[in-house]
């Protein structure tokens, strides 16, 4: 049991992560409306088939934000409607491969932990 629990951990954090670390958050007072919250705060992992099964359909994570109940087949249906309006109304809509979202989130890590590895305060 502890060795399935620990192993499902580092498989859902493996899928989450993608979708979030690196991406910027919300400043205090900041609003944004729904949909720029969820498409400026996400990014998609592209990947096909593989990365759709692989992630459960969780690699369309701007879609699975804004539509949170749709069915996960029809998140990549959804993806090409979501891409257009965002570029209609000018909102950034950021996908990126599989390891290289891996690279922009460990690379955020490493940037924000800087100051600690130099023995200052976050």
């Amino acid at each position: 049991m502890l060795v399935h629990q620990a192993l499902w951990g580092v498989y859902m954090g493996s899928v989450f992560a993608p979708g979030h670390k690196g991406m910027p958050t919300l400043k205090a007072g900041e609003k944004l409306d729904f949909l720029r919250k969820q498409v400026l705060t996400t990014r998609n992992v592209r990947g096909g088939v593989l990365v759709d099964n692989l992630m459960g359909g969780l690699n369309y994570q701007i879609e699975h934000h804004l539509f949170p109940h749709l069915p996960t087949p029809h998140l990549r249906k959804a993806q090409p409607i979501v891409k257009r309006y965002c570029a209609e109304i000018g909102v950034p809509y950021h996908e990126t491969g599989l390891i290289e979202s891996w690279r922009e989130a460990l690379g955020h890590l490493h940037r924000v932990g800087e100051p600690l590895r130099r023995g200052g305060t976050a």
